[in-house]
């Protein structure tokens, strides 16, 4: 047996050999795998597992709150242009096309009566000019610079004072009994026939075509709020479920009161959202549509009117290519879009009387129109100019009065439709009110209250 010498270092490991002395170093993981581990850990105990349950309930609480709170908001919001930007802006619109129209009418009306023009029609064109730039002035501060109804409205701004001032060559003219005042007013007409109403119909349409989409956007479903809050809801029901399994207690205060918050947003969201749907697609199909074919038809019988009374300041100067009377042709035309565009009002007003009733008139005094149109024509075509014109803006039993019956008529209708629109509209408006912020604060309330039921139950294990 050998001993090693004494005080000599004992003889390391061999080949392949690990040394009795040596230590393995601790591997140690980054602080992800520490957190990790934490909450494996956690997860393993049941204070664990209702820490990380009360905070899913409390963040699926709080998002189903925010969520509500940004789509209801800008559903409200769309509600708000609908009743306070679109609507009144495109009734705007529609009447600027008709002061624009009846301008055009009264100026020859006014040509017509002779020398003299009547002071309550040159007061009446005068109005529908100062109304019309009037309401483009609005217009104009109510509507984005860069977009088409702005390029439309500078159209107009533009063209107006062009037009006033050939009416007023014109009636310069005719004051002193020159041939040439005809010819001023029918190129004055003719500007207002392919610029300006065209501009304002475009301006009209444009607008109309907003307060659809507004109203589109404020009728859209919030099926990210709706499926978020039944996630919560199912998750509250789940942890109640859970606590009676394990406790045997059938109520938890806390997420009793969190459930409860999350069923009235979930509520108040259906609820609300089903009326503003409701009441906002009625002041559409039952307002706007009925605002809609009124205004065209009374435009078409302002532009009737117009053309009826330009087919005597002609006199037969202005033909088609067929060689008829463009103002007579014009005239028909008119009268034939106002008899359909009165039908589709009738139907679209259904049983309401209150509403029907001045469209029904509105077509008697058409069918009454059109007949003495008629008489007057054939005694114009006898060559009873006088005779002819007395029956068309003479003071009784004329063509005139019928068509100021057929105004007045479609002023009514006008008038009832408008307050149906509103009426409906505004109530879609307030199905919403009060929605956005009353989910946040529920959302928080009930976030609150599942947080104190969790830890209602984790103080047992203190």
């Amino acid at each position: 047996m050998t001993h090693a010498p004494s005080g000599a270092a004992p003889p390391g490991p061999g080949p392949g050999e690990t040394s009795p002395h040596a230590t393995v170093p601790a591997q140690r993981g980054g602080p992800g795998s520490e957190a990790v581990a934490r909450l494996r850990s956690a997860a393993t105990t049941e204070p664990g597992r209702l820490r990380i349950a009360g905070a899913v309930l409390a963040l699926l609480v709080v998002v189903f709150g925010a969520v509500t709170f940004l789509e209801v908001s800008a559903r409200a919001s769309s509600a708000d242009a609908v009743v306070e930007r679109s609507q009144p802006l495109s009734a705007d619109a529609a009447s600027i096309y008709r002061s624009l129209a009846d301008a055009d009418t009264m100026a020859a009306s006014g040509f017509l009566a002779g020398a003299q023009e009547p002071e309550d029609v040159h007061r009446k064109y005068e109005a529908d000019i100062k109304e019309a730039s009037r309401l483009l002035v609005r217009a104009a501060g109510s509507t984005d610079a860069s977009s088409s109804s702005h390029e439309e409205i500078t159209t107009l701004g533009e063209l107006l004072p062009e037009y006033t001032g050939l009416i007023e060559r014109a009636r310069a003219n005719n004051r002193q009994g020159l041939p040439l005042g005809g010819a001023y007013l029918r190129y004055a007409n003719q500007k207002m026939a392919d610029e300006l109403l065209p501009a304002a119909e475009r301006l009209y349409a444009a607008e109309t075509g907003r307060l659809a989409t507004d109203s589109a956007d404020a009728r859209r479903w919030p099926f990210l709020s709706l499926t978020t809050g039944l996630l919560a809801l199912a998750v509250l029901l789940w942890m109640q479920r859970r606590n009676y399994l394990r406790t045997n207690r059938v109520l938890n205060q806390g997420l009793l009161a969190a459930t409860a918050a999350a069923v009235v947003v979930l509520l108040w969201l259906t609820v609300g959202h089903t009326v503003a749907r409701t009441e906002l697609r009625g002041a559409m199909v039952h307002g706007q549509q009925s605002l809609d074919v009124l205004n065209k038809a009374r435009i078409d019988s302002l532009k009737a009117r117009a053309n009826e009374n330009l087919t005597l300041v002609a006199r037969g100067a202005v033909l088609t290519e067929d060689g008829t009377d463009k103002y007579e042709t014009d005239y028909g035309t008119g009268m034939k879009a106002l008899g359909a565009q009165l039908e589709t009002a009738k139907r679209l007003a259904g049983d309401d009387s209150t509403g029907s009733r001045p469209v029904e008139d509105a077509l008697g005094s058409v069918s009454e129109w059109q007949e003495r149109h008629r008489k007057a024509r054939t005694t114009d075509d006898r060559g009873e100019y006088e005779s002819a014109l007395k029956q068309i803006i003479g003071p009784k039993d004329t063509t005139g009065e019928s068509f100021e019956q057929v105004d007045d008529a479609l002023e009514q209708a006008l008038a009832h439709e408008q307050g149906e629109f509103d009426v409906a509209a505004g109530d879609g408006r307030g199905a919403l009110g009060g929605l956005p912020a009353g989910a946040a604060v529920l959302a928080a309330l009930g976030a609150l209250a599942a947080i104190a039921g969790v830890n209602r139950r984790l103080s047992e294990y203190r």
